[in-house]
């Protein structure tokens, strides 16, 4: 009996474990949402959109197991131009006194190569939810440089197609299509990064 229990202690000790995610919080402060449009043909305008909260279970040996919620506040749109801030904020185009934020729901994570994930999810703009596909690139994973709390770094893309969420605002002159380039961290416990 002995015996039997020595061997069974020993195969669990042997066992791998088997850890869930670890929940981060985004930190608003070192996230933003780039977007990039063309401009009659003429330019490509750039923008961004800053104070994104949210939360990340985050698993780098598992993608499969990861999530994140993320909420950015449409009101922070900013391309360098005040006049053109407030336009976009207007009925327009984002109408964000009507639909103050948008968000993204990961639905389901892949790996795509080494440091690579596909992490799909429900995108909602303008009142209005699409299924999107981000090409993700995992930056950094582990203590952060300074204080040692975990902290995670991504860089993400996509393309979406303003008027599948309501937002026909000066098409065709102003293209349809949108780049998103988004760069994220993430602390973990204890993270103040």
């Amino acid at each position: 009996m002995r015996l039997r229990t020595l061997v069974l202690a020993l195969a669990l000790a042997a066992a791998p474990a088997f850890a869930a995610p670890v929940a981060y919080e985004i930190d608003a402060r070192h996230t933003q949402v780039h977007f990039t449009y063309s401009h009659f043909g003429l330019s490509n305008i750039s923008g961004r959109f800053t104070g994104v909260t949210g939360t990340f279970d985050f698993d780098p040996a598992d993608p499969a197991a990861s999530r994140i919620v993320a909420t950015i506040p449409i009101d922070t749109v900013s391309t360098g131009v005040d006049k053109l801030d407030t336009h976009l904020e207007s009925p327009d185009f984002f109408d964000a006194a009507k639909y103050p934020t948008a968000t993204f729901t990961s639905t389901a994570v892949t790996a795509a190569g080494a440091g690579k994930w596909k992490v799909a999810g429900d995108f909602t703009l303008h009142g209005v939810t699409k299924p999107v596909v981000l090409d993700v690139v995992v930056n950094y994973a582990g203590p952060h440089p300074m204080n040692k709390a975990p902290v995670a770094g991504f860089d993400a893309t996509t393309t979406i197609r303003r008027s599948e969420f309501g937002i026909t605002g000066m098409l065709p002159n102003v293209p349809d299509e949108i780049a998103i380039r988004i760069t994220m961290e993430a602390r973990g416990p204890k993270g103040e990064g």
